[in-house]
């Protein structure tokens, strides 16, 4: 992969002011990217980070940007707020990773950490995201909220995680709440919307027909016009575990689902990487393993 130019936050004109009071800077923060296609590649144009938000150097992948974005504290804690803000421009290509896990430390119940995140991705523009699973320890709250608004001939990939806890020690299913969202709409119209509140005190998580045994969850969504019946019916056969599924929600819109469930992280890891590598070669001609870093 070769370099792009950086774009470091002091070097860009009419870059946001960080208006923050002195006693939240490291626990509200926001980030900003608007990407564009010019001359051939996709090239970052604005960019913006607050601490503990910061933006990796940019790469090119066979004319698509690549960057990592890096949360460099060690999580979020109660009260804290974390936006980030992703606007992708006609025809250009994105690819978005997180560097590491998002652990969730514990939340009073009258201060959960608050993650939000917005996409938009303009006509012929592609956004692809390969999000770290978020880790609650126990006892933590977090609110979670993403937006996704697609043009008519965009295209998109979404794969997120969620962990039960700090496995190892003891701490499966031990946080206090998750409340989360994730929408999708495809020129304003709804597209896919995921919403879901876990309480474990309330209802256990290791019941039959909810995560049983699993401790990694995640979710894949696609919106490509490549994605067909005969598309999502061959997907399947590639996965070896049971608790790996994909779903054609609307064939108009080219959109799909795909849930992967496993008891443990190189299980839950292998399924996510499959339906990865088949979508990226077969949908966006890019090779599989694009997300290394």
């Amino acid at each position: 992969m070769n370099f792009l130019p950086n774009y470091p936050t002091t070097q860009l004109l009419h870059s946001p002011v960080d208006v923050r009071a002195a006693d939240v800077v490291g626990r509200h923060a926001r980030l900003e990217l608007t990407f564009e296609y010019r001359a051939g590649r996709t090239v970052v144009t604005r960019a913006y980070a607050e601490p503990p938000l910061r933006i990796g150097r940019s790469f090119d992948l066979d004319g698509a940007a690549y960057v990592i974005l890096v949360c460099a504290g060690p999580g979020v804690f109660s009260g804290d707020c974390l936006r980030q803000q992703v606007s992708v421009g006609r025809g250009a290509r994105v690819l978005l990773a997180s560097q590491s896990a998002l652990q969730v430390h514990p939340s009073p119940a009258v201060a959960a950490a608050t993650v939000q995140h917005e996409y938009r991705v303009d006509e012929e523009g592609e956004l692809l995201c390969q999000w770290d699973p978020v880790i609650p320890f126990a006892d933590a709250r977090l609110v979670q909220r993403v937006d996704v608004d697609l043009a008519t001939s965009s295209r998109f990939y979404w794969s997120d995680g969620l962990m039960s806890g700090r496995v190892s020690r003891g701490e499966a299913w031990r946080f206090e709440s998750i409340d989360h969202e994730l929408r999708v709409a495809v020129c304003g119209a709804p597209g896919y919307l995921e919403r879901y509140r876990l309480v474990p005190a309330e209802r256990k998580p290791r019941r039959q027909w909810l995560a049983g045994p699993a401790d990694y969850l995640g979710t894949t969504v696609v919106r490509h016009g490549g994605v067909t019946p005969a598309f999502v019916d061959e997907l399947q056969t590639r996965f070896a575990d049971p608790s790996a599924a994909v779903d054609l929600v609307d064939a108009r819109l080219g959109l799909m689902v795909g849930r992967f469930l496993a008891a443990n992280g190189t299980t839950w890891q292998r399924e996510r990487t499959a339906c990865c590598d088949v979508v990226l070669e077969s949908l966006f001609a890019l090779p599989p393993r694009s997300f290394r870093r």
